[in-house]
């Protein structure tokens, strides 16, 4: 079988494609696609593009940020009660409760609830967040988040944490951190 090049492919330089808009202006060792232009329009709809305002950029800004969206309600040892509600700053562009938002909240109540039975002497390190996207929260829905310690070891604690909806009791949100714990040094 003969091979109308002799050039391997993966030695072969990348060939400018031509968007949708018909933009050319690959950069030679950049690859440009039909999809090119399309995924930069996405972005900047969503506002990738739009630079970050200062009062966001502050030290533990994201603490404060998810501080201000999480109210507590009971405090127990090995578990926790806390209420959120969905509010526009925190949708994705689906218009349901972004992700991440989920997985911070989900981190800062399993950290919280360790707490509840690991003393102050020992730190706490996070090992694994497993999180399991059920459901979706639209705006204005009222969550509760459950944490409480699954498993409570020497070492390691383990804590489930839940988001219900307040209204029905749905689950819509689950995760299971493991945390790590050692004796704080002293030096």
């Amino acid at each position: 079988m003969a091979n109308p090049s002799s050039a391997s492919p993966a030695s072969r330089e990348p060939q400018a494609l031509s968007s949708s808009d018909g933009d050319t202006t690959a950069k030679p060792g950049e690859r440009s696609t039909p999809y090119a232009s399309n995924v930069m329009h996405f972005l900047e709809s969503v506002g990738i593009s739009n630079p970050i305002p200062d009062n966001y950029s502050s030290e533990d800004f994201y603490s404060d940020f998810l501080c201000n969206h999480l109210k507590t309600d009971a405090v127990r040892r090995g578990h926790i009660t806390c209420f959120t509600t969905v509010k526009p700053t925190i949708l994705n562009s689906m218009g349901g409760l972004h992700g991440g938002v989920v997985a911070a909240i989900s981190e800062r109540v399993a950290i919280a609830t360790a707490r509840t039975v690991v003393g102050e002497d020992k730190e706490l390190f996070l090992g694994e967040l497993a999180m399991s996207y059920l459901s979706s929260a639209t705006i204005n829905a009222e969550l509760i988040v459950d944490g409480s310690v699954v498993r409570r070891g020497r070492n390691t604690t383990v804590v489930a944490v839940e988001f219900k909806m307040r209204k029905t009791g749905k689950l819509v949100y689950s995760s299971r951190a493991t945390f790590y714990n050692s004796p704080i040094a002293k030096l």
